[in-house]
């Protein structure tokens, strides 16, 4: 099998790089092959003995569609973003990159010819869903993005449920919940303080909280989104209906109980690195994000998640820290 993943160089691509080499297989078919593509050139994995090809390449280049499904993949997970925060301050570059450059793709899968009919697994996001909501979003809920961001995934979700409709290939989109506690340094998405507050501490550095702590969100880790990811592309059309797009699971908590299980977790003089500095900006951006899902179809196909947000960083530690915490 011969495995797609672009924006492979991210911190869930490279989850689902080393998830997918560990497992050696995908839906019971052994990877003999993997292209990675990220605007940097990804990391070629360890521990894969197959055929290898990582580049460099920015997919809304109009030939960039084409170049990738050169090899014919047999999955694509297209994970390859500008995330929320950078997403609404350039206008041009988010749809630029999560729209134009998604519609290259389906397009060259669309025009390839000679019954090429791959599955594609698209990465949403919660963002799609904008105030005012119910308390609880159920899976029918319809798209009321208050971004760009959240509009740009949403008219994606769109595109990818006509192209699988018309059968030109086989596709699923999965909205993630927040992930975190995300690895490495801050990025631009304005949720990246939820895992800022968690991260930071337990590496023994200091964190700003720009929100305050009664926001609540939607919450998955790392090891979770690899999950997902995996388990949509063994989902068959017949199975997922005409309903393609799903909304994760995750775990609900407000900052506060975020912070509360860090201090469960790893204690006072963690949780006292935290800092307090509103940033009006984002808080003008969280205050338009749903909170609470019930994902019961999501569910019922077999996605799992953490149970609490003491599960999430524990992940963390146990995967990124060795066990340890920061004194």
């Amino acid at each position: 099998m011969h495995i797609l993943i672009t924006g492979a160089a991210g911190m869930v691509g490279r989850k689902l790089t080393e998830r997918l080499v560990a497992d050696g297989c995908l839906n019971g078919k052994p990877i003999g092959r993997f292209t990675l593509v990220d605007v940097i050139k990804p990391q070629v994995p360890a521990g894969f003995s197959g055929k290898v090809e990582a580049y460099a390449l920015d997919v809304s280049r109009e030939d960039a569609g084409r170049k990738l499904i050169g090899g014919r993949p047999d999955a694509i997970f297209h994970l390859a973003a500008v995330v929320s925060g950078e997403a609404e301050t350039d206008f041009e570059k988010g749809y630029r990159i999560n729209l134009v450059g998604f519609h290259y793709l389906l397009e060259a899968i669309r025009t390839a010819g000679g019954g090429y009919h791959p599955k594609l697994v698209f990465t949403s996001s919660i963002a799609v869903f904008g105030a005012p909501f119910p308390s609880e979003i159920y899976d029918e809920f319809h798209h009321t993005p208050l971004t760009s961001y959240g509009t740009q995934k949403g008219i994606c979700e769109l595109l990818l449920a006509d192209y699988t409709r018309k059968g030109f290939l086989d596709g699923v989109g999965i909205r993630l919940p927040t992930i975190c506690v995300r690895p490495g340094t801050p990025n631009k998405a304005a949720s990246g303080f939820f895992s800022n507050i968690i991260r930071e501490p337990l590496a023994g550095r200091e964190a700003v909280l720009p929100v305050e702590e009664s926001v609540m969100h939607w919450h998955a880790s790392p090891k979770s989104a690899a999950g997902f990811l995996v388990h949509a592309a063994s989902l068959s059309r017949e199975t997922l209906g005409a309903r393609i797009n799903l909304t994760m699971p995750g775990v609900a908590c407000t900052v506060g109980e975020q912070i509360a299980a860090l201090r469960r977790v790893a204690g006072d003089a963690v949780v006292a690195r935290i800092r307090r500095e509103p940033d009006p900006a984002i808080i003008r951006i969280v205050s338009g994000w749903p909170t609470r899902f019930d994902a019961k179809r999501a569910r019922a196909l077999g996605f799992a998640v953490e149970d609490t947000f003491d599960e999430i960083i524990r992940v963390h530690i146990a995967d990124e820290l060795g066990g340890k915490v920061a004194a």
